[in-house]
């Protein structure tokens, strides 16, 4: 009962927190570090941490990282209202229920490798290198479209060398020993191959 009620109060916290620093983050830090605002990636990994660093069990910490997630993007729209005065239906107009829509799907899969992460079954290494490949396929994401005359080539490269850092440097954080950080690099492999195809039938291309 204690976790369950730690974790009611933690999420929506949690999302509200999210929302509301990651409008500011857009707002005022440069590319391609202020890019990471603007990123799936960011959310999951996020969500993913969320049930990592608590000792929650699977169905609360799925919960919790969905909770998290759909609080955090009202909250993102009220920061856009406070700030800069935008429209107060952008908090549940159609873009933010679909917003909405992406972070249950991403709760469900980053909360529960959050947990999952932290166990000794054998799902625990394919679900440490869940944040890495998220943050890779978005990387492939950006350097598909250096190609494109339509964005820059230089902030696309600049922003996917980012993502592949931070990639390689949350799994070193999450990985307890460097054959887990290791083993969960080689997951990341074709876990990022996976991230890429959802990102682009999704859209993010």
């Amino acid at each position: 009962m204690t976790i369950k009620r730690h974790a009611a109060v933690v999420a929506p916290g949690a999302g509200f927190l999210l929302g509301f620093l990651d409008y500011l983050w857009i707002k005022y830090l440069p590319s391609p570090v202020g890019d990471l605002g603007n990123s799936l990636a960011t959310w999951a990994v996020a969500a993913f941490l969320l049930t990592y660093l608590h000792r929650w069990r699977l169905p609360a910490g799925i919960a919790s990282a969905i909770v998290c997630l759909v609080v955090a993007v009202p909250s993102y729209y009220l920061a856009a209202a406070l700030i800069q005065n935008d429209d107060w239906s952008n908090l549940y107009n159609t873009t933010a229920l679909m917003w909405m829509g992406f972070g249950v799907v991403a709760g469900v899969v980053f909360g529960g490798g959050g947990v999952l992460a932290r166990t000794s079954g054998m799902l625990r290494l394919p679900a440490l290198a869940l944040p890495a490949a998220m943050l890779f396929a978005e990387g492939v994401v950006n350097l598909r479209r250096i190609s494109d005359p339509s964005y820059g080539a230089g902030e696309q490269g600049a922003y996917a060398s980012l993502v592949f850092v931070l990639g390689l440097l949350i799994t070193m954080l999450v990985g307890r020993t460097w054959r887990d950080r290791l083993l969960a690099l080689a997951w990341s492999v074709p876990l990022t191959a996976g991230g890429w195809l959802l990102l682009t039938f999704a859209s993010f291309r």
